[in-house]
């Protein structure tokens, strides 16, 4: 677990690489879409922390015609791109006016931790730790840097949903999207799971540290975690904003946060749960979740 290489971000203290022992477990091998989210709010009535707000955060590019009187005054200053819009949320994904339509197998989006937590505790699941999603990733290789291997596009072939051209403002689309794409997009790895790297940014259940693991390494040895509390959450895989020369964090190891309220509409989850030696986990499982 872990990178050293000189992609490596410091400040996310993505080391030092370290041999961890999981217990077995199981993984989801696409992340959440659209059309799953939508059947646990038709069955629970359940309201996203983006509805209660009453605004999520939408790229610049994606803010509709229509719903740019709903944009936000108040913006990150560091992130400029980021507007925060009135009714955006995971229905009106970029604001009033918009719709899911036609993207009901993409990852669903504006999703807080809270509302991933919501979702897989109602599917019979959980969230994965940053342990198992960085193995899951790795399909159990070593110092593999993507899904796929070492190579960013092996063959010339894109493998991920990731930013082409001038970041923040020209998507080339060169991978064959700009904004999401089905969760089922591109070769699986050799786990079977898809969309590791891009696409969105993926909850885990750890509390963010930058320091835990570099100040525990020999603690944090068999199922690690991340530290009892926190302010924000560990996030994992990238996203279809993730470009080289900005945030290349859609290698395996890399890692970032936000807080667990928080939204936008690059933030998705898939989910873990743990494997019962002997038992048909399969029927465990709700067919639509």
């Amino acid at each position: 677990m872990g990178d050293d290489c000189a992609e490596t971000f410091l400040e996310d203290a993505e080391g030092p690489v370290r041999e961890v022992l999981l217990s077995t477990y199981l993984l989801d091998a696409t992340a959440v879409t659209n059309a799953q989210f939508a059947t646990f709010v038709a069955r629970t009535g359940y309201i996203s922390n983006a509805e209660q707000a009453g605004w999520s955060f939408v790229f610049h590019s994606q803010v509709t015609a229509s719903a740019r009187a709903a944009v936000r005054q108040s913006a990150v200053a560091e992130t400029p791109w980021w507007l925060s819009v009135d009714e955006a949320c995971w229905r009106t994904p970029e604001g009033p006016g918009s719709d899911t339509a036609g993207r009901q197998n993409h990852p669903v989006v504006h999703v807080s931790w809270h509302d991933a937590a919501a979702y897989a505790t109602w599917a019979g699941k959980r969230l994965p730790t940053e342990a198992e999603w960085e193995m899951a990733a790795r399909s159990g290789m070593r110092g593999l840097r993507y899904p796929w291997g070492d190579e960013f596009r092996p063959s010339g072939q894109y493998r991920c949903n990731v930013w082409q051209g001038r970041f923040p403002d020209i998507d080339t689309g060169e991978d064959g999207f700009t904004g999401t794409c089905p969760v089922d997009a591109y070769a699986a790895n050799a786990f079977g799971l898809y969309n590791m790297s891009g696409n969105v940014w993926e909850w885990c259940d750890d509390w963010w540290s930058a320091s835990w693991h570099v100040a525990n390494t020999h603690a944090t040895r068999v199922n690690p975690r991340g530290p009892h509390s926190g302010t924000a959450k560990a996030i994992r895989g990238g996203s279809y904003l993730c470009h080289a020369a900005y945030c290349n964090r859609y290698r395996v190891s890399a890692r970032s946060s936000n807080a667990p309220a928080a939204s936008t509409g690059h933030m998705g989850f898939r989910c873990a749960a743990d494997a019962v030696v002997g038992i048909d986990t399969s029927a465990q499982r709700r067919p639509e979740a």
